[in-house]
């Protein structure tokens, strides 16, 4: 098992509800698993915590085996992370970012310069590796990330919504790098709205949606769900039965807290005493 989360919450400060409410979930050794669901339903929450970024209010995240509240830095040499905001490194050059992350990472002079020279190259990038990371495009930040997040071939390659500025070249070699990485052993979880790349690219599918997993299967058994549906429309029909039900519940405990209220007023009426009685 190369991933495990078990009952992992969080609450910001100042919020009024969880942004990730108890949820469970593991990734095997050569998975690739999409983990998909509306913006703020706790996608990118579940995976800052998983990089250890976010703290964890409760619950356990293991990494390869790794308990992460005590094998922090083992856990997290084993994994890479492309994440959804800008690299924050724009007065750098690309190969000078390679080069410190490899150092981070304990990987060779040797091993570095041979993964940097195959990865610059499928992503285009070689031409631009000694410009400053100021001086790219979005895309080209995006496949800089990609190549520093595997320049230390990790086993757990997590990306969140890795396809965005890509130019459609680029997009399907990261998807073929994807399937690469898996075949070798490993894993990769990312997040994505385009929901029809995950389902032509992934083994398996989570579905999380306010603050909670309402879908984790293979592709196979997604299918078999979907019927004659699109996974646009089967994610927008779960999603939108999800939402009624906690609406419903919503209402009835409100109408139970209610009840009980004036249940409660009523016994209190009777129990205290008129003036006449007084």
């Amino acid at each position: 098992m190369i991933l495990e989360v078990k009952n992992f919450s969080k609450q910001y400060q100042g919020q009024p509800v969880k942004a990730v409410d108890d949820i469970s979930f593991a990734i095997d050794s050569g998975e690739i698993v999409g983990f998909i669901g509306p913006n703020g339903a706790g996608k990118s929450t579940t995976i800052k915590a998983i990089v250890g970024i976010n703290s964890i209010d409760s619950g356990e995240i293991y990494v390869d085996g790794l308990d992460f509240s005590k094998y922090t830095i083992e856990a997290k040499q084993k994994m890479g992370y492309v994440p959804d905001e800008a690299l924050p490194f724009d007065n750098v050059t690309g190969r000078e970012l390679v080069h410190f992350v490899a150092s981070m990472y304990d990987v060779s002079n040797e091993d570095r310069d041979a993964r940097l020279v195959d990865l610059a190259k499928l992503f285009d990038m070689t031409g631009v590796l000694d410009k400053l990371i100021k001086s790219y495009s979005h895309g080209m930040k995006q496949k800089i990330a990609v190549i520093a997040a595997l320049i230390h071939n990790p086993k757990l390659w997590i990306l969140d919504e890795p396809l965005t500025g890509l130019d459609p070249n680029s997009a399907y070699n990261l998807k073929q790098l994807m399937h690469k990485h898996c075949e070798d052993g490993n894993s990769v979880f990312f997040s994505s709205h385009v929901l029809e790349v995950v389902e032509k690219l992934c083994d398996r599918v989570i579905l999380i949606n306010k603050a909670e997993i309402i879908l984790d299967c293979t592709i196979d058994e997604l299918k078999k769900k979907q019927k004659d549906l699109t996974l646009e429309e089967f994610f927008i029909k779960v999603t939108k039965e999800h939402n009624e039900f906690l609406e419903k519940a919503k209402k009835d405990d409100l109408s139970v807290e209610q009840n009980e209220n004036a249940e409660k007023k009523e016994s209190e009426a009777i129990e205290k005493p008129t003036k006449e009685e007084i």
